[in-house]
């Protein structure tokens, strides 16, 4: 078993959120994380979402931005002052192709765990392991109802949709 440290500053979370109307994105940073190799094979690891970090990168007006921010570190998104952190923990890698594989694991929002599946690309060399993938996340199963057609209704085009991406992009390098 190998043990690899994920380099925060070279790893990255771009998020997105659809509504009627179109889409918001913008940026989560990582905190801290591990990925572990078995035969030279990912098989577990994790990493922490930094909730306080979320940006906007797509709302240019100052005075906007950091209303909508307010509104995602909020009791009806994130509630980033009471969850600070989300983590997702691999329970299972089943390696599909050389760089290819399916991960599941369990991600942890608002104190909320719920199991996850997707895709992902896996490269390991010696010492670096690179690994991105797209989440897709139901944020109404983590307590996110806000505007959700599932919990409300004639929302018209204010309706922002229950799915959220996060393409994560992990960069992990060898412990010593």
């Amino acid at each position: 078993m190998k043990k690899f440290k994920v380099a925060d500053t070279q790893s990255s979370i771009g998020w997105t959120g659809k509504k009627v109307t179109g889409a918001h994105y913008g940026t989560i940073s990582i905190n801290n994380g591990t990925l572990i190799l078995n035969d030279n094979k990912l098989s577990g690891g994790n990493f922490i979402i930094d909730t306080t970090s979320i940006k906007i990168v797509d709302i240019t007006d100052p005075a906007t931005n950091a209303q909508f921010a307010g509104h995602l570190f909020s009791e009806d998104f994130f509630a980033s002052e009471s969850f600070p952190e989300a983590i997702f923990t691999i329970t299972g890698s089943d390696q599909v192709s050389t760089l290819s594989y399916s991960i599941t694991g369990d991600l942890t929002i608002k104190g909320i765990t719920h199991s996850i599946s997707f895709p992902a690309d896996v490269v390991i060399t010696e010492g670096v392991i690179t690994a991105t993938g797209k989440i897709v996340v139901d944020r109404t199963k983590y307590d996110m109802k806000f505007r959700s057609g599932n919990f409300f209704t004639n929302l018209g085009d204010t309706l922002i949709y229950n799915e959220f991406e996060l393409d994560v992009k992990l960069t992990a390098l060898a412990a010593l």
